[in-house]
């Protein structure tokens, strides 16, 4: 008789035989970097060569469709479908990774080659995207082999190839193809855990709004000892609008730019949770941000603004002069219920309202905030199976602190969106040296085994027909 910790062990055993570092090497050595100049072909052939024998290997039927933005890289999608009567979930990842700095890895590492150090596995993609996918696919493959060629539940598969260049085409393609990737639930795996650890679901991820902020009053500097005291420095304009906008404690002082009450059970489920702590993670500045907020609740539950760079003359060789131009990138990293759509109209408003109207505002991109409430049937779902697989509570993030693309499924698919991931906070994403820990991966690859078996018992309170 096949059980759930059959699958599990199956899940397990893929990774102690060396299966998993075998295909996970074949995958980092694509040089699937997306950011542009993206090189499409290579992206495409990673889908065809890596991830569509995979898909077919589930019993999927496979279409590489191409993207809808010109010169952007193409998605895969993947359908099983087992019964009507069965609960569809869409499984989503993401092929294409950063660049890879190559002449700034360790001399003996590459970001091509997959590299093991005792618990790390170096390599570009290791963490972010492609062992996380691999363990997903991965665990898809046990359960179906474990239940004999049935899954129990249909499944849809979506890899796009420009999640790292702001995933040109993704909403486009979710409105062109609802009725192809309509579902019950989206599991998905990105970014990390709270802590090595600790197994972690989230549930949305806060928005991105990028702006920039420009004081253009003359074509050139001029001498600051003739000048000086005769004409305004943009430069300590641009200064002084900033500190109009976030205090020296990090507090934002725009009222529009400022997030609603904490809901309840946000609240509830952020109140043990400890930010950092790791070998390699930062000291938090527990007296930085809103004040009476826990740090937790500041990067999850709350908004920053935050300047991310700050330009005025020459900073490797300043000239006793008054430059013409200042401006300042700013970011606002913000959660739900942010009235993010005015943003560029609050701040110009914010800014006359201090007699600052020089300050030009130009609002560069942005990503809206999602967030599955932690009261949803499919989280309890979710954190059960998680708890049977583990012996541990996993952390409940409402929202991740960063920002992916989750509104293309929470919003034009709406779907409820659980993200797993398999990542830890020190995994150098984005970084030279990223890494994935082996212990993380076996053990996700036994909670995704477990999660996706857990799918596929009939039951009668599956949280499919709860929504």
């Amino acid at each position: 008789m096949t059980t759930r910790d059959t699958a599990i062990d199956r899940a397990t055993a893929y990774f102690d035989s060396g299966a998993f570092l075998t295909d996970l090497r074949r995958r980092v050595a694509f040089p699937t970097e997306s950011q542009p100049p993206a090189d499409t072909a290579g992206l495409r052939k990673y889908l065809e060569e890596e991830l569509a024998p995979a898909a077919r290997r589930l019993g999927a039927t496979v279409s590489i469709i191409d993207n809808p933005v010109p010169e952007a890289g193409p998605f895969l999608l993947a359908h099983r479908h087992e019964s009507d009567t069965l609960p569809t979930v869409l499984v989503y990842g993401h092929a294409d990774v950063v660049p890879g700095q190559d002449d700034r890895w360790r001399t003996d590492l590459s970001p091509w080659h997959l590299t093991v150090e005792g618990d790390r596995l170096y390599g570009r993609g290791t963490a972010d995207n492609k062992g996380q996918h691999t363990i997903n696919i991965a665990a898809l493959q046990q359960v179906l082999t474990t239940r004999g060629g049935t899954l129990g539940f249909n499944l849809k598969l979506l890899v796009e190839t420009g999640e790292e260049s702001g995933s040109p085409g993704l909403h486009e393609l979710c409105r062109r193809r609802k009725d192809d990737l309509a579902a019950d639930v989206l599991i998905a795996s990105d970014g990390p855990r709270l802590a090595a650890d600790r197994p972690t679901l989230f549930l949305g991820s806060r928005g991105a709004a990028n702006f920039r902020l420009r004081v253009p009053l003359r074509a050139g500097a001029h001498h600051s000892g003739n000048w000086g005291g005769a004409l305004r420095n943009p430069a300590t304009v641009l200064t002084a609008a900033l500190a109009t906008m976030v205090d020296a404690r990090g507090r934002i002082l725009v009222e529009g730019l400022r997030p609603p009450a904490i809901p309840a059970p946000v609240r509830a489920a952020l109140a043990d949770l400890t930010i950092g702590g790791g070998e390699a993670d930062p000291q938090v500045d527990t007296d930085w941000g809103e004040p009476d907020l826990t740090p937790a609740e500041r990067v999850f539950a709350w908004n920053t603004l935050e300047v991310l760079a700050l330009s005025a003359g020459n900073p490797a060789r300043p000239v006793g002069a008054i430059p013409g131009t200042a401006h300042a990138d700013v970011q606002l990293r913000f959660v739900v219920g942010t009235d993010w759509r005015n943003l560029e109209q609050t701040i110009r408003a914010h800014l006359d309202a201090h007699a600052l109207p020089m300050v030009e505002v130009d609002l560069l991109q942005a990503v809206p905030a999602t967030r599955l409430s932690p009261d949803s049937p499919w989280v309890h779902w979710a954190t059960t199976s998680l708890h049977r697989t583990t012996g541990k509570p996993p952390v409940i993030l409402p929202n991740l602190g960063g920002t992916l693309p989750n509104d293309a499924f929470a919003e034009i698919l709406a779907l409820p969106t659980i993200w797993i991931p398999h990542s830890h906070p020190s995994c150098a994403q984005h970084a030279p040296d990223e890494h994935l820990l082996a212990t993380v991966a076996r053990e996700s690859l036994a909670i995704m085994a477990g999660l996706f078996w857990d799918l596929g018992t009939p039951h009668d309170a599956l949280p499919h027909q709860c929504v």
